[in-house]
């Protein structure tokens, strides 16, 4: 339990985290004679400031060409979230697997049944 909550807090230390429910979307700009691939984080709620200094939220954060310093920023910020996400998981089904077993202790010569 102690070890999961310290990669939690070395996850933290190693930089941003995205907003919970995001993710990195890829999408493609047709013109004439080409087409073009870029990336945006893709959040479920509009949480992003808004473009061209508009006071409205949006879901999508422009990252540019993949590999870019954004880009490749974004990918890690989500990849950290998902390490958490999962640890902290773990850490929940730890905590109650230790209350089960604090609960389920019965004095010797009796079952857990007959406590209920």
């Amino acid at each position: 339990l102690r070890q999961s909550e310290q990669q939690v807090e070395q996850i933290r230390a190693t930089g941003e985290i995205a907003p919970p429910a995001c993710h990195v979307a890829r999408y493609q700009v047709k013109r004439p004679h080409q087409s073009y691939w870029y990336y945006k984080l893709h959040a479920s709620d509009p949480i992003f400031k808004g473009a061209n200094r508009s006071r409205r939220k949006s879901k999508y954060k422009h990252l540019g060409k993949g590999g870019s310093a954004a880009h490749v920023e974004a990918v890690m910020q989500v990849t950290r979230r998902i390490l958490i996400d999962e640890l902290q998981q773990a850490i929940y089904t730890l905590q109650q697997v230790l209350l089960d077993l604090g609960n389920n202790s019965a004095p010797e010569g009796k079952s857990s049944a007959s406590q209920k």
